[in-house]
């Protein structure tokens, strides 16, 4: 055999009219040399508003998630991992596009556009996402959940970007209510059913999941990239009886009577039932990949959009979801940004792993490049993590940078080594702390420190572009 080229080789087993990749990804051939075989899989799961401390790997003490725990004891889990940004629609840019939020179209969630409350602003043409990379190297792409990059009549819109499939909610704000009327299946807005009394009784989150073990079922047999971006656990504390009776006398409550987000008697338990929904279907997902005997040629990723959200009833001190860190969703001090990273890759990454390398969301896309051999786009703001995946030397980052404009004035953060700067207005003064020995960033040292502030002062001035929407002022 070794004196066959590859044609020769699959032509001799009945296989050369099929083609190299198709053939690769029908037979996974052990006595291959490892660059004949198929290109890996690519599944990256971002869930919503979950916060740092809110799976039991990460210190939750409230309720378990095994099968995500099970994910970082076969894999890596990342200590010092970032959000793109605080809110959503500018995190899943960031990821989507490999660019901070100095550099990213999106950077902030835009509620007030001229395409109504929550469809945010679009993605252009020459905003390339990872998928559309992805695609030109012979991937199949798919994209489930909530997309808030652009709705339907705009250039952002999911199919535009290089997604092959989709199903979802386009309109993030619409994304709030987890029994709605109408999703996108593709490029068509479907009607859900409802029962005879006209109320909706299908939960969103079980569709979605649903559609997504579909896309990985219909393209096992050639390399595929599924974003799977899950509306659990936002802020409208609901979730079916099967997973809120299992808490439902467990926690001291306070009723939330409703408003933006439905009523519910037992928020806090709602919340813990639909992060241990997601994680039960973490598990039903794992167990698919085994059965369709591609587990090994699969890589999974999971991570979340920001840190934890206060509304709808839930009480994120209760259940500790920022960590301890401080902050919460909109903040750019850690517990706003700082979330959950975990990797598997079976018999690539060493099980059990830990990294405390400061890595953020616009990571994904340079990483995804060398993970493929995809060309990687000049200017990104990303740095593969491959190597730390593979247990081999790192490149850091010079600096990590946010921006935010919704809380309500414009916010900067940098993390420079183990150094955090905040500063809340272009004109006001930085404040800074050092991570290493103040992780919950209680002691502002800017005045023991002006040469760092100076240096830090010096990098919000080049980290970012200027943009038309979001400006730099008091």
């Amino acid at each position: 055999m070794s004196n066959f080229n590859r044609r020769q080789f699959l032509n001799q087993i009945g296989l050369g009219s099929i083609g190299l990749m198709t053939a690769a990804s029908l037979f996974q051939f052990s006595c291959l040399p490892e660059k004949w075989r198929r290109k890996p899989n690519i599944i990256f799961i971002l869930a919503d508003d979950m916060g740092y401390g809110d799976l039991s790997c990460y210190g939750q003490a409230k309720f378990k998630t095994p099968h995500l725990d099970r994910m970082a004891a076969e894999g890596i889990r990342f200590t010092d991992h970032y959000a793109g940004s605080t809110v959503c629609a500018p995190s899943r840019c960031s990821l989507m596009t490999g660019l901070h939020t100095g550099h990213a179209r999106v950077r902030g969630n835009w509620e007030k556009g001229p395409h109504g409350w929550g469809a945010g602003l679009e993605l252009l043409p020459e905003d390339q996402t990872i998928a559309e990379i992805l695609k030109q190297v012979g991937y199949a792409t798919g994209a489930f959940g909530k997309w808030g990059l652009g709705v339907a009549p705009t250039t952002g819109a999911p199919w535009k970007k290089g997604f092959d499939r989709w199903f979802g909610y386009l309109n993030q704000g619409l994304a709030h209510n987890y029994y709605p009327e109408k999703l996108w299946d593709n490029d068509q807005e479907i009607t859900i059913e409802a029962n005879l009394n006209g109320q909706q009784q299908v939960y969103s989150h079980d569709l979605v999941m649903d559609e997504a073990l579909r896309f990985v079922e219909n393209n096992k047999r050639t390399p595929f990239f599924m974003y799977l971006a899950v509306t659990i656990p936002h802020a409208e504390m609901l979730v079916p009886a099967d997973s809120l009776d299992e808490f439902k006398d467990k926690f001291t409550e306070v009723p939330y009577e409703g408003g933006l987000y439905a009523a519910q008697e037992k928020p806090q338990a709602a919340f813990a039932g639909m992060v241990t929904r997601l994680d039960r279907d973490i598990g039903r997902l794992l167990a698919k990949l085994k059965e369709f005997g591609i587990d090994d040629d699969t890589i999974i990723m999971f991570s979340s959009d920001n840190g934890p959200h206060k509304e709808g009833g839930h009480d994120p001190v209760f259940f500790n979801s920022n960590g301890g860190l401080r902050g919460f969703k909109r903040d750019l001090y850690e517990g706003g940004i700082r979330v959950p990273l975990i990797v598997r890759w079976p018999g690539k990454i060493k099980p059990g792993t830990t990294s405390a390398h400061p890595s953020a969301l616009w990571d994904f896309f340079p990483t995804v490049c060398e993970l493929t051999g995809a060309q990687v786009p000049p200017n990104l703001d990303g740095i593969s993590l491959l190597p730390t995946l593979l247990g081999k030397e790192q490149k850091s980052h010079e600096y990590l940078y946010w921006e935010f404009h919704e809380n309500p004035t414009t916010v900067q953060a940098i993390r420079k080594d183990n150094w955090k700067a905040v500063r809340h207005s272009p004109a006001g003064p930085i404040e800074l702390y050092d991570l290493a020995n103040d992780l919950s960033e209680t002691n502002d040292v800017a005045a023991q420190y002006p040469e760092v502030v100076a240096e830090m002062t010096d990098i919000l001035k080049k980290a970012r572009t200027p943009h038309e929407i979001w400006k730099l002022q008091d």
